[in-house]
């Protein structure tokens, strides 16, 4: 017990280093306000969301994963690369603290500002409830899904950040395999491997989706599999961060 004491020090201390720099820096206001925007955007403009008629958030929810994957990974490039570029790391990495502490801790500092994002919306809920009478379990389900997405695209964008110096790098490859990993469950990606190797290995292939998992969080369900598969994602995408971290320390 008393050995994961300092971890879960160390972790709570990086944590708020980690917040702070958000605080203090341009980087979380901006994106903060550059996610509102797009969300309302997308939601009002594109969705049509009071050409629908409808006393529900889907055309809210239904951009979450292309905006997300977009955003997420602008978050998280600085987590590991800026540390490289401005030598820092270096110093973090002489810390007596494990690596998970010091992963975790970053991570999740990360996850608060998305989360944040996410609290900021919530006037569109209560809007669709001065406007009819919503599902609000189908609405807080959908947010609960929304929520664990984000953690699991900042997850991949952590790793990518751990394995280049270069942010840049670090958010065009975070964002190429989350869009990979989210295109998996688009019906013309379905399509075409249904039609190639057979409906069954393609119905497979989609539960590694990110999109497949988040449809079903859209329609209020909340599935054990879906809440597995993104708690396992952010759990393996920190795992390999938490592997090349120690590459640099040294092991």
């Amino acid at each position: 017990m008393n050995k994961k004491r300092p971890g879960l020090a160390s972790m709570l201390a990086i944590y708020r280093r980690e917040l702070l720099s958000y605080l203090t820096t341009p980087t979380a206001y901006v994106f903060v306000a550059v996610f509102l925007f797009a969300i309302a955007l997308f939601t009002f403009q594109v969705g049509g969301f009071f050409e629908q008629r409808r006393a529900d958030l889907a055309p809210f929810f239904a951009f979450h994963p292309w905006i997300f994957m977009v955003f997420l990974p602008a978050v998280a490039m600085r987590l590991w690369a800026e540390e490289t570029r401005s030598g820092a790391v270096e110093l973090l990495l002489t810390l007596p603290a494990p690596t998970w502490s010091l992963v975790l801790g970053k991570f999740l500092a990360a996850w608060t500002v998305a989360l944040v994002s996410l609290l900021l919306t919530f006037p569109l809920w209560i809007t669709v409830n001065v406007l009819g009478s919503p599902d609000n379990a189908a609405i807080f389900t959908a947010y609960l899904g929304s929520a664990l997405m984000a953690g699991a695209y900042l997850a991949i964008g952590s790793a990518m950040s751990a394995i280049t110096p270069a942010q840049i790098v670090a958010f065009v490859l975070a964002v190429l395999v989350a869009f990979l990993l989210t295109a998996l469950g688009l019906p013309l990606v379905l399509d075409f491997f249904s039609g190639i190797i057979g409906g069954g290995v393609g119905e497979a292939i989609a539960r590694f989706s990110i999109l497949h998992h988040f449809d079903a969080a859209q329609r209020g369900v909340v599935e054990f599999r879906s809440v597995f598969y993104f708690v396992s994602l952010i759990a393996m995408c920190l795992g390999f961060t938490a592997l090349a971290v120690d590459a640099r320390r040294g092991g």
